[in-house]
């Protein structure tokens, strides 16, 4: 019986004489122009001849602009949390959350990394190690994770250094929350309204009473309560990127010491232990 490819149907081609593409961009610039693709795409150097370094080099580049749109978002949702104008933030904070499932699936692609893969050129890494992200490092600062030990490692780049400085002694957008609760009449120490923002927060009874009470009038107070669950779902993400980051690293390396120099999975565990905004979780347990 033989193959009659002519009573097959055949493939056409999409039919573009209805539309008005611009062939000719004239003056224009191109989709690649816009977005420089040429330093994006050219940004993937491998150091080894082995196959898996690109996929690492992609996911960690590709997760340093996702942390970059946080940043841009997370800085313009404390500037409206600190004008009192708060609609904006909510849709800033949902934008980070979403961000953040990019970031936390992003391990899953990684994870398909074997030990043996990555044990191929991971010791041509030297000391380089996400522990040195500076745009991590500003994430925790600007949410709240303030660790002035941290910038020491980014005292060979000035410029980091000093934005690094200036974030570790500025408001987090919890500092900035607080504030916003006691100009609407809750009461939260003056202590924890003007301090030395570059100190670790430490956990309060009364600011856990404050919100304790929004919660208990979340109608006159719907912002606020909104507000705080925004942060709650923030905290949540940031602690399930934790997670899949510390499970990856032991499912790649096991307990092996970190190219950084930290103690690889039981430091990332540590991390776990953080919370950013601890009476937001304590005060489900008083309600």
């Amino acid at each position: 019986m033989s193959d009659d490819s002519s009573s097959k149907p055949q493939a056409k081609p999409v039919d573009l004489s209805d539309e008005q593409v611009f062939w000719d961009l004239g003056e224009s610039k191109s989709y690649g122009q816009y977005l420089q693709l040429d330093k994006v795409l050219s940004a993937q150097q491998p150091i080894s001849y082995e196959h898996d370094e690109m996929l690492f080099i992609v996911i960690h580049q590709a997760s340093e602009l996702w942390m970059k749109l946080c940043l841009h978002e997370l800085t313009g949702a404390l500037d409206h949390i600190r004008r009192d104008d708060l609609g904006p933030s909510f849709k800033m904070l949902a934008r980070v959350s979403r961000i953040q499932a990019q970031l936390t699936q992003s391990w899953d692609v990684l994870a398909t990394m074997t030990p043996a893969e990555y044990s191929a050129f991971r010791n041509q890494l030297g000391r380089a190690s996400g522990f040195q992200s500076y745009q991590y490092r500003m994430l925790e600062f600007i949410i709240g994770n303030k660790n002035a030990d941290m910038i020491e490692v980014h005292r060979r780049d000035p410029v980091h250094y000093d934005a690094l400085q200036r974030m570790l002694h500025s408001p987090s957008i919890y500092d900035e929350s607080l504030r916003l609760l006691s100009r609407r009449g809750f009461e939260i120490p003056q202590d924890y309204l003007d301090r030395d923002w570059s100190q670790p927060y430490q956990p309060s009874k009364q600011v856990a009473a404050a919100w304790l009470a929004v919660y208990h009038s979340i109608e006159e107070n719907w912002d606020l309560y909104d507000l705080a669950e925004k942060l709650v779902d923030l905290d949540m993400k940031f602690q399930l990127w934790r997670f899949s980051h510390m499970k990856t690293v032991e499912r790649i390396i096991g307990y092996k010491r970190g190219t950084g120099g930290t103690g690889g999975v039981s430091y990332l565990a540590k991390a776990l232990e953080l919370r950013f905004f601890p009476e937001l979780w304590t005060v489900r347990t008083s309600m």
